[in-house]
């Protein structure tokens, strides 16, 4: 077992990382920039090193930096978190070559599931059901138009680099495609310095399901269910929960065993997440996450199993301690991602917590950084905490969801909690009747309703 463990990121997911740390004896190091001194897991560690001002690039980005903090604390693993370096293939070498554990995957296995070209080939080969679509980047428009042609409009054009939405763009029709596919270049080359795109087949209302897998590297590999992150926002999660509503117990083991049996082929290590897009009984690829998930929380109030705690252990070099028959699914969670942000605008609203009050109570969780007088700087994501509450049942859930967030109080700043309030009461969402698309058709009609609906 390790040491002692660099934790190179910030807010919740540092903190949710050293707790997993401590309960297994590991002795904890926080990272921070100036912007962070004053952060909750700064303050929790055994050790904290500065790494730099507040800009990512120059503090939380800062590979010398982060090798640094290593070598006068005497760390012998980094855990990255999500974000930052959590997918920096070369980031994973770096620290090989310097006898650093990484806690993440292998460096290939980041740098195939990194290029979404490549993962999707990846995939295929795995026997993971893919969206229809083109072999791999399309090159120009003559080319394109025949591939969208072939699987039939509307098409996705979709950057081969990076995610979050950008480098997307839909052509309903073949006079869209060549603006589709010199936008799509274009965000592409801005956002990630490479402007290669592929063509898949759109599909207009699915749901977004995602399998949470788990290996150790030597061929031993499992699957804890899915997660349904349907409600989202311009392509980021908003709601997630487990497990979905729209799978009966038959799809669930069927994806899950593709997926499982796929990291096995891979000899995957660690955590990882398989996102399909789901629609009339079809599961399609559309990429693979090789870190820790925002929405992890999720998969282990229906588990019981600690990701975190697992992720560390296995980057350890112990083998996998678990067996797909250890894994029981019981009752169902609901994360809300708590932003500070306006809740209708969804502008930023950085600044002092004059007044912070989590709620708690039986199957409730709050995984969360901030307390009351602390200041939430501008130069990072708005997360807040992520609320997760556990039921027996998926109605009961949502009632103590409703709960949950009536208690929930964060004065200082603007939070999306009110949005919150108003899906939990919602009769679509009641009801799990939504897709990908459900949320931005939602905010639309409210805006148009003055905040109504």
């Amino acid at each position: 077992m390790f040491d002692k463990i660099l934790i190179a990121n910030r807010g919740e997911i540092a903190l949710r990382v050293l707790r997993a740390a401590k309960e297994l004896g590991i002795a904890t190091v926080a990272v921070h920039s100036t912007a962070d001194a004053d952060a909750m897991h700064v303050k929790l560690a055994d050790e904290s090193v500065c790494i730099g001002p507040p800009p990512a690039r120059d503090s939380y980005l800062n590979i010398p930096a982060l090798l640094s903090a290593c070598e006068i604390t005497g760390a012998d693993a980094i855990h990255p978190g999500y974000g930052f370096l959590s997918e920096n293939a070369r980031f994973a070498e770096i620290l090989a070559e310097h006898d650093i554990a990484f806690i993440g995957p292998k460096a290939e296995h980041i740098r195939i599931m990194g290029d979404k070209i490549e993962a999707k080939k990846t995939a295929r080969a795995l026997g993971i059901p893919c969206v229809p679509g083109s072999e791999g980047g399309v090159t120009d428009d003559v080319e394109a138009a025949r591939v969208a042609a072939e699987i039939g409009y509307p098409v996705l054009v979709k950057a081969a680099a990076g995610g979050g939405g950008r480098g997307m763009k839909v052509a309903r029709t073949p006079e869209d495609l060549s603006e589709a596919l010199s936008s799509a270049r274009t965000e592409a080359k801005a956002a990630f310095g490479d402007d290669a795109v592929y063509l898949e087949k759109y599909l207009e209302r699915p749901r977004h399901i995602e399998v949470q897998v788990l290996g150790d590297g030597r061929g031993a590999a499992i699957h804890l269910g899915e997660r349904d992150c349907s409600l989202q926002r311009r392509h980021q999660k908003v709601w997630e929960e487990g497990l979905s509503p729209a799978l009966n117990a038959d799809q669930r083991l069927e994806i899950g065993n593709i997926c499982a049996e796929a990291m096995r082929r891979l000899g995957y290590l660690g955590v990882g997440t398989i996102e399909f897009l789901y629609e009339n009984g079809e599961f399609y690829f559309i990429e693979m996450n090789t870190r820790i998930q925002v929405e992890h929380p999720v998969t282990e109030m229906i588990t019981g199993i600690d990701l975190v705690n697992e992720q560390i252990k296995i980057a350890a070099g112990a083998p996998l301690g678990l067996t797909q028959a250890d894994v029981r699914f019981s009752g169902h969670a609901i994360e809300c991602r708590v932003n500070a942000e306006n809740p209708t605008t969804f502008r930023p609203s950085p600044g002092r917590i004059a007044y912070y009050h989590p709620p708690g109570g039986l199957g409730v969780r709050v995984d969360s950084a901030v307390y009351q007088g602390y200041s939430i700087p501008p130069n990072y994501d708005s997360l807040v905490g992520k609320l997760i509450v556990h039921g027996r049942t998926r109605t009961e859930a949502l009632l103590r969801l409703r709960r949950a967030l009536d208690e929930f109080i964060v004065d200082g700043i603007e939070t999306t909690l009110p949005l919150f309030r108003r899906l939990v009461r919602n009769v679509d969402v009641q009801n799990g009747d939504y897709d990908i698309h459900w949320l931005e058709r939602y905010l639309a009609d409210e805006e148009i309703a003055g905040g109504q609906v």
